[in-house]
């Protein structure tokens, strides 16, 4: 049976190498949700696709699907690059963070447009987002922003707007994967002495903690990722 061809947006969440001149695409396109392409020639000096597949970058496919489980890439229009957040180490690393959070929680193969408008949308904002220092470690409000964003559109959403281990709704102090969610001073302590290593809170700043709580409105969702 022979394959087809269809267009669609796309972005480029990761790429590898293939032999000595291709390359391997995970993409996250608007027409299919999470597609597997080869770029043939890409890693050519002269190549017809030049640096239009970079990480990150959106882009309009033409695709050919055949009877294998990767598609194979036919031509490529760039709609923008996002060379700012790739070229920038700190923009970066929160541009990789998002692209395995599109992985992670939309694997299929099943179109989902409010999810690829928000990628799209995080690296637009991300490209203007004002860099920091490597060894400033803070919880950045625009990939926290969007992968909560993610776990909301794919039907996860942690626990925030009280203890998830005996409903208190104040005095949240951390949020712990083992409850599933925020927890207070209290049973932050009781689990961490229960479980030192599964249950320790990630998160035991209290304001790191009301961030996480405030990014949950639909307001602050959409204040940074649309």
């Amino acid at each position: 049976m022979p394959g087809r061809s269809y267009k669609t947006e796309a972005v480029v969440l990761r790429s590898f190498r293939l032999g000595e001149a291709d390359r391997v695409l995970h993409l996250y396109t608007l027409e299919r949700g999470r597609v597997g392409a080869v770029a043939k020639g890409v890693r050519k000096t002269k190549s017809r696709f030049g640096a239009r597949l970079e990480p990150l970058s959106h882009v309009e496919l033409l695709l050919h699907e055949g009877s294998g489980e990767l598609q194979t890439v036919t031509g490529v229009e760039l709609i923008r690059s996002h060379r700012e957040a790739r070229e920038e180490p700190y923009r970066l690393g929160l541009g990789l963070v998002g692209a395995e959070a599109m992985l992670r929680l939309f694997p299929e193969q099943e179109a989902n447009e409010r999810a690829f408008r928000a990628l799209a949308r995080f690296l637009d904002v991300l490209d203007d987002l004002a860099p920091r220092g490597p060894d400033e470690r803070i919880v950045d409000p625009l990939v926290l922003s969007f992968q909560l964003k993610l776990l909301w559109l794919s039907g996860y959403l942690p626990h925030l707007t009280s203890c998830a281990e005996c409903g208190a709704s104040s005095g949240l102090a951390g949020y712990s994967p083992k409850a599933g969610g925020a927890v207070c001073a209290a049973c932050a302590a009781v689990l961490f002495a229960r479980f030192p290593v599964l249950a320790q809170p990630t998160v035991s700043n209290p304001n790191s903690t009301a961030l996480l709580i405030a990014m949950l409105t639909t307001r602050s969702l959409y204040e940074y990722v649309g």
